[in-house]
C-alpha cells in the first residue's frame, strides 16, 4: 500500500514540477528565485520514486531488470542527475521532457510488475557493467534532449523569432557548452561499459545479446566521430545536433530495442 501512495505521489510531483518549469519557461521567469522551488519539489519526487524503483527492482529472487523496472530505474536516475546539475548549471529546463517520462515509467512499473528475469547470481564486474551502463545511457540521454532544446533554440533564433522560450534559454553558445560536456562525460562512460562488458561478461555476442552489443558499438563509433569531428573541424550547430541524436537512438535501441520485443512482443 506504501509502495502505491509513494508511486501516486510521485507521479503527481513529477507533472506539477514539469508544469512550473513550462510556465517558467514560456513566460520568460527564470529567476534563481523560481528555479529554487521546482529543484527541492522535484527533489521530493525523486526521493519518492527512489522508493519505488528500490520497491519493484529488489525482490526476494533478485534484482527485477524487466521492461518497465528497467526504464523506471533509467528514468529516476536521469532525473537525479538532472536535478543535481541544475543546482549549477541552467539545465533543469530539461525537466520538462524527464519528469513526465519518469512518472509514466514509475506508474507503468507499478502497474505491470514482470517479475520474470532476475540476477540472484550476478558477479561484482557484472554489477559494474550495469552500473556503469546505466550511467552512461542517463548522460547521452540528457545530451540528446540538450540537442532537442538547442534544436529549436538554433531554428527560432534563424527565422529571427527569439521569443519568451528563447529568451529563457542559456545563450547559444552556453548551450553547445553543456551539451559537449554531457557528451564527454557519456562516451568515457560508454567506453568503460564496452570495455567491461568484454571483461566481465563471458559472451557478449551470445544469443539475445548480439543486437545490442553492435548498437552499442555502433552509438560509440558515433559519438566517436562526433567528439573527433568537434576538436578537429569544430563542429558546432546542425552537424553536432544530428550527429548527437543519431547517435542517441542506435544507443536507445542497443538498451530497449531488443529488450522490448522479447519481453513485451515475442514474451
Amino acid at each position: 500500500m506504501s509502495t502505491i501512495f509513494f508511486g501516486i505521489t510521485t507521479v503527481l510531483l513529477y507533472f506539477w514540477v514539469s508544469f512550473r518549469l513550462g510556465v517558467r519557461l514560456f513566460r520568460n521567469q527564470a529567476t534563481a528565485t523560481n528555479k529554487r522551488l521546482p529543484i527541492v519539489v522535484g527533489m521530493a519526487a525523486v526521493t519518492l520514486h527512489g522508493l519505488v524503483v528500490s520497491a519493484t527492482l529488489l525482490t526476494a529472487d533478485g534484482f527485477n531488470f524487466s521492461f518497465f523496472s528497467a526504464v523506471s530505474l533509467l528514468t529516476w536516475l536521469i532525473s537525479l542527475l538532472v536535478l543535481l546539475t541544475a543546482i549549477i548549471k541552467p539545465v533543469e529546463n530539461i525537466g520538462i521532457i524527464i519528469f513526465p517520462l519518469a512518472a509514466i515509467a514509475a506508474a507503468l512499473s507499478l502497474l505491470f510488475p514482470d517479475n520474470t528475469l532476475h540476477l540472484n547470481d550476478a558477479k561484482v564486474g557484472l554489477d559494474i557493467h550495469i552500473l556503469i551502463s546505466i550511467l552512461a545511457f542517463s548522460f547521452l540521454n540528457i545530451a540528446a534532449i540538450q540537442a532537442i532544446l538547442l534544436a529549436i533554440q538554433n531554428r527560432q533564433l534563424r527565422h529571427r523569432h527569439p521569443g519568451g522560450f528563447i529568451r529563457s534559454l542559456p545563450p547559444l553558445q552556453t548551450m553547445e557548452q553543456l551539451l559537449f560536456q554531457m557528451i564527454n562525460l557519456g562516451f568515457a562512460l560508454q567506453t568503460l561499459s564496452l570495455i567491461s562488458g568484454f571483461v566481465f561478461l563471458d559472451d557478449m555476442f551470445a544469443q539475445h545479446m548480439v543486437h545490442k552489443t553492435v548498437l552499442a558499438i555502433i552509438a560509440w563509433l558515433v559519438f566517436a566521430t562526433l567528439i573527433w569531428g568537434r576538436w578537429r573541424f569544430g563542429w558546432r550547430g546542425s552537424t553536432a545536433i544530428r550527429w548527437t541524436l543519431g547517435g542517441f537512438a542506435s544507443l536507445l535501441l542497443a538498451y530497449f530495442g531488443s529488450k522490448m520485443v522479447l519481453e513485451l512482443v515475442l514474451r
